[in-house]
Parts: C-alpha cells; structure tokens; sequence
C-alpha cells in the first residue's frame, strides 16, 4: 500500500489524479499503475486500469488469477468490472468512494445508473 500511496503522490506532482495502484503476485510487484487520465486525455486512464494493462503485458497474459491490488482508493466501476475480467483474487483499498466524493471525483452518478433498467439510464440504448 505504501508504494501505491508513493504513485498517487507522484501522479499529482506530474499534473495527474491522486490515484495509484500496484499488482502483486506471490509477494512481488509484478506491476504499477499511477492516474494518466488528464496526462493522456484517456477517460479510461485510471490507476487500476494502468497497473493491469503492466501487469497483463509484464505477464503476457490478461489472466491475473493469484494477483492481488492494492489501491490507495477503492474502484470505480469501470476499474471494478476490469478487476473482475483480470480474475484478479483481492483488492485492498486505503480510501472509500465517499472520500473520494469529499475531493470532487464522484461515481455516484454510475452507481446508480448500473441499478436501473437499461430503458431507464440517461444514455439511450
């Protein structure tokens, strides 16, 4: 978790969000991944997504079965589903989404949009 905290730190000092993650398997980095969102123009540039686009290519494999996360905040929904597709085995997270509400990075709106019927969410389909 230290080093996750260390990659938030560092992505705010480079202009990117505070957010950092880092993959382990069998007690070993395996991969890092910092906030690039506002860095790479890439809305899907978050933490989490970064470590498991390293962790998957330092792995040559998208696969990450016995991999555990740890985040300095806990996932976003788009960062959760990819976590679920990486089979990634445990997540441990140092800050809450209502932290991350308290600081202007609010999900809540895709919380609840993921509740309803898919005739129901703002976006047509």
């Amino acid at each position: 978790m230290t080093r996750a905290i260390e990659l938030s730190i560092e992505s705010v000092n480079s202009g990117g969000g505070p957010f950092g993650s880092v993959i382990v398997k069998n007690d070993k980095v395996i991969a890092e991944g910092s906030n690039k969102v506002t860095l790479n123009n890439d809305p899907t540039a978050h933490g989490e997504i970064v470590a498991i686009r390293n962790a998957c290519k330092s792995l040559n494999n998208f696969n990450l079965s016995g991999c555990e996360l740890y985040s300095t905040c806990e996932p976003c929904p788009m960062c959760l589903s990819a976590i679920y597709w990486a089979h990634i085995e445990k997540i441990y997270y140092a800050n809450t989404r209502d932290d991350a509400q308290k600081i202007d990075f609010d999900d809540s709106l895709i919380y609840s949009e993921l509740l309803k019927n898919v005739k129901k969410r703002k976006i047509p389909m």
